[in-house]
């Protein structure tokens, strides 16, 4: 890795205007994602901190709002999958133990390589989350990503809660299905 360069005072001006510039809408993306504020702070504070660390590298970083979110949105998987981790056969009515979400990713703490496979599989969750029927695809996303119980869920949207458990349901074995390479992987 190339070593850091010196800043000077343009440099430090524009790092500034765009974390004064980014952090509202940052903070307001990632709170929306993280229920406890401290964590959320937390996360926002950490990616403006490796933005600064970035900021500093001889490589510029080309779209600094794409980048912020994009850390942003890995952070908030990284603290989730610390916090809890995800059990896919849970919902499914599995009883391999071994399937979780979280231990199909690799970890971006293992280095460029590991960082880039954990880039490529998301981009494949990504896609088969993108071919599920809308309302599976928005309960996985609710109950999975964003934490929010079933409960909750049947409040607002007025659907039972076992419908949107049957939802969740066909939502997992679809997506254990289009990823099983991933797990055998």
């Amino acid at each position: 890795m190339p070593p850091p360069t010196t800043p000077t005072t343009d440099h430090h001006q524009s790092i500034t205007a765009t974390v004064l510039r980014e952090r509202s809408r940052l903070g307001n993306f990632i709170r929306r994602r993280v229920a406890d504020q401290t964590d959320a702070e937390d996360i926002l504070q950490d990616v403006f901190h490796e933005f600064v660390e970035a900021s500093l590298l001889p490589e510029p970083i080309e779209q600094a709002s794409a980048w912020l979110f994009r850390v942003a949105r890995n952070r908030i998987i990284d603290r989730f999958r610390k916090k809890k981790e995800v059990r896919l056969d849970d919902v499914a009515g599995g009883d391999d133990d071994d399937c979780r979400l979280d231990l199909l990713l690799p970890s971006a703490d293992d280095g460029p390589e590991q960082a880039y496979h954990r880039a490529m599989q998301l981009a494949r969750l990504q896609e088969a989350l993108a071919e599920l029927p809308p309302n599976q695809r928005d309960v996985f996303i609710a109950h999975e990503l964003d934490g929010m119980s079933f409960k909750d869920m049947a409040l607002q949207s007025g659907v039972s809660v076992n419908t949107l458990l049957g939802r969740k349901r066909y939502a997992v074995l679809h997506l254990r299905a289009r990823l099983q390479d991933l797990y055998n992987e």
